[in-house]
Parts: C-alpha cells; structure tokens; sequence
C-alpha cells in the first residue's frame, strides 16, 4: 500500500488529524502530508471532508423508514417524473430509481411512526397510477 493510500485510509478514519499527526503515522514530514492532500484534493480523489453526526443524540424524535415503491407510469410521465415529484417533499431524504422487485426506494425521516404512515397513506397513495408500498423503519442509526 502505498503512502497516499495508507494517508487516504487514515483519513477516512478521522479527518481531523493534525498534518503532523497525519505524517508520524506515515513516517514521512508534515509538509509531505500537505502536498499529497492538496494533490489528492486538487485531482479529485478528495472531493470534501464532512462530519459523521450521532443522530440519536442529535435528534432523539426521529424514525427513519426506507419504503419500497412500486408504481406503473403512465403515457409521458415515467419512473423519473414520479421520482421527482415524491422528492419534493420534506421528509424524503432520498429517492433512488431501483432493478428487480420495486422500482423507487424513498428514504423519509418523520418524528413519529404515525408520521411516516400518514406519509405513505397521504402523499405517496394520492398518485393517480397504480402504486404499493412496502415500509421498512429504522428505530436506531
């Protein structure tokens, strides 16, 4: 392994550590630390550093559910149209077009159990095409 992968490893695991940290664990120089990081930003490698938040102490009044969707489209208005418009609603976190037993999985995010049923029975049945849905919820992170 290479030093840049071992440096891209380290970094996956906390990115927080100091460039002096970062060069003891590597047996190299900060300053070397410095430009394989810029180098690994500037080709794309490193696209962004973000935090990895503990959403039970964050938000402790949250189920997820993960709801697979399966809708016929009609005449000019296909999978993707369906897919967006169900991504315009606040609690849909995300909407991925799937292969094999469904076709949408929608991840949504609501306070209580009751919220994300009345999200299916309100939001999601109200298309005029046939539709089903099959909810998975999340009690822990």
């Amino acid at each position: 392994m290479t030093k840049k992968e071992k440096l891209v490893d380290l970094l996956r695991q906390d990115a927080r550590l100091s460039n002096e940290q970062l060069a003891a664990m590597l047996d190299t120089s900060a300053d070397d630390v410095a430009a394989m990081i810029a180098e690994l930003e500037k080709s794309g490698m490193i696209i962004g550093y973000t935090a990895i938040i503990n959403e039970e102490e964050f938000d402790r009044n949250s189920v997820c559910a993960f709801i697979e969707v399966r809708v016929s489209p009609e005449i000019q208005c296909g999978y993707d149209d369906v897919a967006a418009v169900i991504a315009q609603y606040d609690e849909v976190s995300s909407v991925y077009l799937m292969s094999g037993g469904y076709d949408l999985a929608v991840t949504i995010k609501g306070t209580n159990l009751r919220d994300v049923a009345m999200f299916v029975t309100d939001r999601l049945a109200s298309f005029r095409r046939s539709f089903s849905a099959q909810q998975h919820i999340s009690f822990c992170t």
